[in-house]
């Protein structure tokens, strides 16, 4: 049986926190918001994804 591990924990934050602010955007669209924070949002989806891809691949190369 395996244990449920860090790098397990860590990728699945990193996940939701992406689809948090995915969310929160696509919200924010949809009834019409504040274009500035719509930007402020995709930015920091982008930022989010590239953290989420470098956890990913830690992960991975550590998992050898």
């Amino acid at each position: 049986m395996h244990s449920i591990g860090w790098g397990n924990i860590l990728v699945a934050v990193a996940l939701g926190a992406v689809l948090f602010v995915l969310l929160a955007g696509i919200a924010n669209m949809a009834r019409g918001g504040n274009s500035n924070l719509s930007q402020t949002l995709m930015r920091w989806r982008v930022g989010l994804q590239f953290l989420a891809i470098l956890i990913i691949m830690g992960v991975l190369f550590f998992r050898r």
